[in-house]
């Protein structure tokens, strides 16, 4: 199994969700503060999802 690039949809989504965490953590945002650790994790498993498997 080969690694592959994730589509660019796929990758704004996961930074964005990224840094919607991270800011979350630091900052008070209403709905990222909230769930700042399930942002992280949502980020990183599109980016693993989208690395595994190729047309994601």
């Amino acid at each position: 199994m080969k690694p592959s690039a994730p589509k660019n949809v796929v990758w704004i989504i996961a930074l964005v969700a990224g840094i919607l965490g991270i800011l979350g953590h630091y900052a008070t945002i209403p709905f990222a503060t909230e769930y700042n650790y399930y942002l992280l994790l949502a980020g990183f498993v599109l980016l693993a999802l989208g690395t595994t498997f190729k047309g994601i």
